[in-house]
Order: C-alpha cells, then structure tokens, then sequence
C-alpha cells in the first residue's frame, strides 16, 4: 500500500511496534536498507523492521565509517526510510555525536524524524567499524550518562546500547557494561564482534534484558542461521549492510558489463524490470489519486 493510502504512524506508535517482536518469543529479524527504494523493497519481502547503518550511510556519501557523518546526514536519511516504508527504523548514531547533550539533541531531531529506535555505542571518536582492530572505548560510567540523558529528554525512543568492550577487555567486563548499561535505562543491549554462537550463549545467561545479534558480512561473527539464535533466546538479527553490499556488487557488474559489451542489452536478465519497478513505487495507486483529484475539480458538463 503506498504511503499516502496507509495511516501515517507516529513516533510512539513505531517505538511500539519495535519492541512488539518481543511478544513472538523468537529472534526477529532487521535488515539495513540504505536508501527509499531499499526500504520498499525489504517491505515487499515481508520484513517488518528495518536499520540504518552508519557504516552503509557512510558508504553510500563515499566516506568511510570513522565517525565524520553529521547529524543532518543521519535525519534526512531516516526521515527518506520513514516515509518510504512507515515501517519501524533503527538507527545508528555511532556514539551519539559527542557527549551527554549532543545526543540529547540528536536524539530529538531523530525523535521529530520518527525515529522508533537508537543504537549508541561506547567507542571513542574517530571510531572504527567494530569488526576491526584498534578500536578504544570509553568508560562505562560515560556511557550511562548517554543512555540517562536519553531516556530524560526522549523516552519514546527505544535505545539499543552497543559494547564494544568484547576485543578490547574481555567478555566478561564486556557483560558487565551491558548490565550497566540496562540499569542507565537501555531497552536492548548488542555485544559487538562476537565470534561463535556460543560466546551469544554465553552473553544470553549474563544478560536479563533482550539481546541483538549482528550478522555483518565478513566478519569476526560466524554466520549463524536464525533458528540457532532462537534455540538460544537472541531477540533480533541484523543485517545491517547487506542490502548495500549488494546494490554496490551488482552496479560495478553492470558498469563493467556496459563498458566491455558497447550495451546493456545482454544483462537485461540481472535487471529490475520497469514493470517491477513502477509495481514498488506503486505508480497506479499515485496515478489514481492524481485522477480522483481531478474530478473533484475540474467542472462536469
């Protein structure tokens, strides 16, 4: 159904509807999408809740992800994921833009964007993907001072809180920032770059609060079917930069494919089809609202 035809959710009702899949007792599953169009399409699939990932925001203004995305470049993107899908949307503000009021603030743009969930981690900035080395965290204490103020000027917004404390101090200090973590007021906890579904078991007995597993491509995690996290009691599986990783593998095929052949024509197969892609963006359904309008207007003889 196309956006202006369903009713628009607000903020508190997408917050809702986020943590809703807790009621289904069985790990739900979160794609990344990294632009409108994405989002469409992972609704078509079936897929009900949906990411913004910095690192496939990052990528897609052709930067890498050490922290250097703006604030504005977070909320226009959710804003265009928001009112393409009106599904619920996680985003990832990295480690909220600075100290305890400059993620308040974010957190209030983000809150006018309808932004149903954060994710907030405890990295230093410049940050690092947290599938690489080197990275540096800061204390357990300022980071509950982040969650604190969020919960205070937002408390609608489901917060995710992230740990990176596992590569860096240990699983066990890393369980111990989560709990710490859950106390500040944080909804779901994500132990980042664990390895074997047995290090999430491991987390999953530490941890009284809901658990988000992230199932990044290429890795330190190994690739773990959903129904062993549900074995295990994972609330939420994300994906978060699948669909760009896809979108970018294929647009340098076709590229090279265009340079070496002089045409398209012999890779038609491997493209979306403009019935298809006037079926996603609903196309009749805008054509006949145009058309109600008109008769509305226009006089009858």
């Amino acid at each position: 159904m196309a956006w202006f035809l369903e009713e628009t959710k607000s903020q508190k009702d997408l917050a809702d509807m986020f943590l809703s899949a807790l009621e289904i007792k069985t790990a739900h599953q979160i794609v990344g999408a990294h632009d409108g169009m994405s989002s469409l399409l992972a609704k078509e699939a079936g897929f009900t809740h949906l990411y913004l990932s910095g690192g496939a925001l990052s990528a897609s203004l052709g930067i890498p992800d050490i922290g250097i995305l703006t604030l504005q470049d977070v909320v226009l993107k959710a804003r265009e994921l928001i009112r393409a899908s009106n599904l619920p949307l996680l985003v990832d503000i990295d480690n909220g833009f600075g100290e305890p009021l400059n993620v308040a603030r974010a957190c209030f743009e983000l809150v006018e964007a309808r932004v149903a969930a954060v994710q907030i981690e405890d990295q230093l900035i410049p940050k690092k993907c947290g599938h690489l080395n080197g990275k540096r965290i800061i204390s357990k204490e300022d980071m509950m001072k982040k969650i604190k103020m969020i919960k205070q000027v937002t408390p609608s917004l489901v917060v995710v809180a992230r740990s990176d404390a596992h590569s860096i101090e240990g699983i066990d200090d890393m369980i111990d920032r989560l709990n710490a973590y859950v106390e500040a007021g944080a909804d779901i906890v994500f132990p980042e770059a664990m390895k074997t579904i047995e290090d999430f078991e491991y987390v999953r007995k530490r941890v009284n609060a809901p658990i988000l597993a992230n199932m990044t491509e290429f890795g330190k995690t190994d690739y773990i079917h959903v129904d062993d996290f549900n074995k295990i009691g994972i609330n939420y599986v994300l994906y978060p930069v699948t669909s760009l990783r896809a979108a970018s593998f294929n647009t340098k095929k076709v590229y090279e494919y265009v340079r070496d052949n002089g045409s398209q024509q012999g890779f038609l197969d491997e493209l979306q089809t403009r019935k298809d892609l006037y079926d996603v963006l609903q196309l009749d359904a805008f054509e006949a609202m145009d058309s109600k309008i008109d008769k509305t207007i226009l006089p009858t003889e």
